[in-house]
């Protein structure tokens, strides 16, 4: 029974190995993935709400008193 657990863990270290790392087509399609991510980011973040707020957050920053 220990062998078979044995071999077993083996092979499957084995095929964890083989396939460590992504094909081409999976780079582009995560390369594609984060840029829409980011295109979809700086939409939301130059939006003129959410610039406004940011200013507000700044100016409430900068004018703190200590």
């Amino acid at each position: 029974m220990k062998q078979k657990v044995m071999v077993w863990v083996r092979n499957l270290v084995r095929a964890a190995r083989a396939d460590s790392g992504m094909t081409t087509s999976e780079y582009a399609v995560g390369t594609i993935a984060a840029c829409a991510f980011a295109a979809v980011l700086y939409k939301v973040v130059t939006s003129a709400p959410v610039m406004a707020q940011l200013q507000s957050l700044l100016k409430d920053a900068l004018d703190a008193k200590f």
